[in-house]
């Protein structure tokens, strides 16, 4: 799933096994104050030097310098690159926007797939979630904050196709998880394989083609 492209700007989970004696694990800081403000300036600059640079191209040294933040500060508190996109996936699946709710399994599953399709087709987090997929194929942590990060977003769209099961619209061993992915797959699928346009005509052939798909009950358990 995704984040709402910046109106203004929005951008899971610590990589396992960073977090040493005495420093904060990623993601756990308490809100307010400087350290918050010290977190949201560097995945800021995160931001900033994977859309420019790509995940080969983050370097922690230039994350300070961007954040305008003392290089030990972010070698002590994020210690590698993994580290530091995993907490930026915890800070893009706190700023989700909540799933939709309009008592339609239509609705619900084009709403998905245009906020799906609105992140990726934006200039900036469409370029972030590039660099983020490619980081997850080849560092194990970042491609765990990855998986942790999709899991959430796809628990908060799940209850769509419950209620559509209990309203007796899908068969009722329907897999939720299954047919809320099978929305964002096609669009993803278009990003990185392919020069076409991602807009909204692509969104509503993906939420369509979910929809028949589980009312044909092909995400069975």
């Amino acid at each position: 799933m995704a984040v709402e492209p910046p109106t203004p700007d929005t951008p899971e989970t610590p990589a396992p096994g960073t977090a040493t004696p005495g420093t904060a694990t990623p993601g756990t800081v308490r809100p307010g104050g400087r350290t918050a403000r010290v977190r949201a300036a560097v995945l800021r600059a995160a931001e900033d030097a994977l859309v420019e640079h790509g995940f080969s191209g983050l370097d922690l040294g230039d994350v300070a310098q961007r954040a305008e933040v003392g290089r030990t500060t972010v070698y002590r508190r994020w210690g590698t690159t993994s580290a530091l996109v995993a907490d930026l996936l915890t800070d893009m699946a706190e700023q989700s926007l909540p799933r939709t709710r309009t008592g339609s399994l239509a609705e619900d599953l084009r709403a998905n797939a245009r906020l799906v399709q609105r992140t990726l087709a934006d200039p900036r987090q469409g370029a972030l979630f590039r660099a983020v997929i490619v980081a997850a194929t080849c560092d194990p942590g970042a491609a765990e904050a990855l998986r942790r990060f999709y899991l959430r977003r796809v628990e908060e769209w799940a209850p769509c196709v419950t209620e559509a099961v209990e309203r007796g619209e899908l068969p009722s061993d329907t897999d939720e998880f299954e047919a809320v992915r099978a929305v964002s797959a096609p669009l993803y699928h278009r990003m990185l394989t392919t020069a076409e346009p991602l807009d909204e005509a692509a969104a509503d052939r993906a939420a369509a083609a979910a929809e028949a798909a589980a009312r044909a009950g092909a995400y069975r358990r």
